[in-house]
């Protein structure tokens, strides 16, 4: 069982000079209820090397218990610090691919050919495509075959308005990812906010908040 996850390379929180990145815990998470399993997994992300890591996923309140473990692991550290370019990664070298989420995603997953080029190709091949809070935004451009929007006609979550308004960020963000999906023809719902909320529409697997990581990855297990 190989999986691949994909994390964002964008560091910058709109214009306010603030930093952003990939969500620790929506890492984390997935990544050790995967691990754990048994499955091999690769990390990639469009620049590779070291992804940025948001800033406030690493305070003391956002701590888990899988991010307590990935800050004693050395080995999963080097792994991160050392990602695959995407533009080198090849679907068919892997049975499934999770996207975690914090605030990147929105500026460059979104429109990365290399992730969209991916999403579409997993989806071809029948394979199970995963993503938690803000991720699904790599779903917004990709296609199907009939060239309608991947996600019209989809039951998908994602980040919802009410929680991007609890976090400051409406302003900030591109756009809102709720938003975004249903005008791209995705049934969207949500759950309570900051609650584990998770969708499954086929091979499509979506995940609400950082508190749905756990969730996304253990029904993405059960798909594989």
């Amino acid at each position: 069982m190989k999986i691949l996850i994909v994390l964002t390379s964008h560091s910058a929180l709109g214009n306010t000079g603030e930093k952003t990145g990939f969500w620790v815990e929506e890492f984390t998470t997935p990544y050790y209820v995967l691990a754990d399993a048994g499955a091999e997994i690769t990390i990639a992300s469009p620049k590779g090397g070291q992804p940025p890591v948001d800033p406030n996923s690493e305070l003391p309140d956002a701590q888990t218990k899988s991010t307590k473990r990935f800050y004693s692991d050395n080995i999963l550290i080097d792994k991160v610090a050392h990602t695959l370019k995407l533009s080198d990664v090849r679907q068919d070298d892997y049975n499934a691919v999770f996207y975690p989420g914090g605030h990147g995603p929105l500026w460059d997953l979104v429109t990365d050919k290399d992730s969209i080029k991916l999403i579409e190709e997993f989806y071809n091949h029948q394979k199970p495509i995963a993503f938690v809070c803000h991720a699904p935004a790599a779903l917004i451009n990709a296609k199907a075959i009939n060239g309608e929007p991947l996600v019209k006609g989809k039951h998908l979550t994602g980040f919802s308005n009410t929680e991007e308004e609890a976090v400051q960020l409406t302003k900030v963000v591109p756009f809102l990812l709720e938003e975004e999906l249903k005008k791209e023809g995705a049934h969207y719902t949500k759950g309570k906010d900051w609650s584990s909320y998770v969708m499954q529409d086929g091979l499509l697997i979506t995940g609400q908040n950082p508190a749905s990581s756990e969730a996304v990855a253990k029904i993405l297990l059960s798909t594989l």
